[in-house]
């Protein structure tokens, strides 16, 4: 099958400032909330709606990321988990045969995937959406593309978390969470209030069971499998309306401005959410906040110009 796509420039924005230098591999997991939270229908100004992937190793900071974007920004977060739960819920058609499969033992087939995912996506009209967990695999990439091409929404950006091995191993190790809400605590850099518990509720932090070297390994491991096939086709020159960026750092905060600055500056049109606007404007009486704000707009005209 021929896709009929090809690529804007692939590109690696580093921070602005680092204390190492480590090599970088070619470098997607957790799932978010279904937010459909009342939001109004988008009006695009400029004609650019943000249909968007993320991918990074395990630990790396998509779900974080994700809910920063999605908390500042009128976007969607479509967890193909939560898509997959409500349609077994509500008895459709996929949702019985998926129901059925899974009953068996069995993972799903591509296609029903794509089904479950793509009810949801043929609704959205010119919304921005970033949709998590799927594609998982070169095969699911190349359904999702041919599908959104009938469509006529293609993806438009693709960002790809790169955080070294070490770090993310060293991340795990000092990480709680709070399971009941999915808070995530980190002994390193965002430690508790009161170690143990979480800061809203009292409740106790525990580990997750797969945050351990042995397992991390594994998954690593699966992650390359899987994701740098992916990559690869998406910077390759059949994927011309669908910008491939990789983002550099060794936290979330790090790597927060320069998501926030690609987005802004590749999709002019969308628009804040009114909380968010209020925070920004409050922040910014912050000489040092300001100094931010300038850099990250910086490092998105330079994208641009590369």
């Amino acid at each position: 099958m021929t896709f009929l796509f090809a690529r804007a420039p692939s590109i690696r924005i580093a921070p602005t400032s680092t204390s190492r230098s480590i090599s970088h591999s070619v470098s997607v997991s957790k799932a978010l909330p279904f937010y459909l939270n009342n939001l109004r229908s988008t009006e695009q100004n400029d004609g650019k709606v943000l249909r968007m992937l993320m991918f990074g190793k395990p630990g790396a900071g998509k779900g974080t990321l994700s809910a920063r974007l999605v908390k500042k920004y009128d976007i969607l977060s479509l967890s193909t988990g939560d898509l997959l739960r409500q349609h077994i819920a509500e008895r459709t058609e996929v949702g019985r045969q998926a129901e059925e499969i899974v009953a068996q033992g069995n993972l799903l087939p591509d296609d029903v995937m794509l089904k479950v995912i793509a009810s949801k996506l043929e609704s959205l009209d010119n919304r921005h959406w970033i949709l998590d967990g799927f594609p998982r695999t070169l095969g699911q990439g190349k359904l999702l593309d041919a599908h959104l091409q009938v469509q006529n929404a293609p993806l438009s950006l693709v960002v790809n978390l790169d955080v070294a091995d070490n770090v993310i191993l060293s991340r795990i190790s000092d990480r709680w969470v709070h399971l009941p809400s999915g808070r995530v605590y980190n002994m390193s850099y965002n430690r508790p209030k009161v170690d143990g518990f979480d800061d809203e509720t009292g409740e106790p932090l525990t580990r997750r069971p797969d945050d351990n070297p042995e397992i991390f390994s594994r998954r690593l491991k699966q992650f390359y499998d899987s994701t740098s096939p992916l990559l690869a086709y998406y910077a390759s020159p059949i994927n011309k309306s669908t910008r491939l960026v990789t983002l550099q750092g060794e936290t979330s905060d790090e790597i927060w401005p320069q998501l926030d600055a690609v987005v802004r500056r590749s999709f002019p049109g969308i628009r804040e959410r009114a909380s968010s606007i209020a925070q920004r404007r409050y922040s910014l009486s912050d000489p040092f906040a300001m100094e931010q704000e300038k850099r990250a707009i910086k490092r998105a005209a330079a994208v641009d110009a590369a």
